[in-house]
């Protein structure tokens, strides 16, 4: 299959979930660094700064994210209509800078910087559990074999 119906396959081709995947753009320099990561999952409340087209140097915050095209909605971006109506205007996902994350959701923060998302409390409580069990499966075994010795000495007292 040539390159070209690959692509077009996973990206026009994609269903729903895939392409909500997709929404995506590049971090600033700062945000590179701090984080390690060139491009990051686009997410509502994410401030961030258009670098391509007609709204070239504005900055704000996302307010939609619309999946089929591609491209987000942000805060303070509108047109007018002839009878004088605002509507929001849709930027592709590729044209925008990210400069500020929403940290609201602090599972996407923890992936981003690398780190498990589970807490430490919770992981000592389970380690404790597992090694309790496994103390009392090993215990159990101990005993099962103790008593299956003292009942085959008992057998062959009785044989005698």
């Amino acid at each position: 299959m040539k390159p070209t119906k690959m692509r077009n396959k996973l990206i026009f081709r994609a269903s729903q979930v895939i392409k909500s995947k997709q929404i995506s753009s590049h971090l600033s320099k700062d945000l590179q660094k701090k984080y390690g990561k060139k491009s990051v999952r686009v997410v509502e409340g994410d401030t961030i700064k258009i670098v391509r087209g007609e709204f070239k140097g504005v900055d704000g915050k996302i307010a939609k994210i619309s999946v089929l095209k591609n491209s987000l909605a942000i805060e303070g971006v509108k047109k007018e209509k002839t009878k004088g109506d605002k509507f929001d205007v849709y930027v592709h996902s590729s044209n925008v800078i990210v400069t500020g994350l929403n940290s609201d959701d602090k599972w996407r923060i923890s992936k981003i910087e690398g780190k498990k998302p589970s807490k430490k409390k919770e992981n000592l409580s389970k380690e404790t559990k597992i090694e309790k069990t496994t103390e009392s499966k090993e215990d159990k075994k101990e005993t099962l074999r103790k008593e299956t010795k003292i009942e085959k000495t008992k057998k062959k007292e009785d044989e005698n």
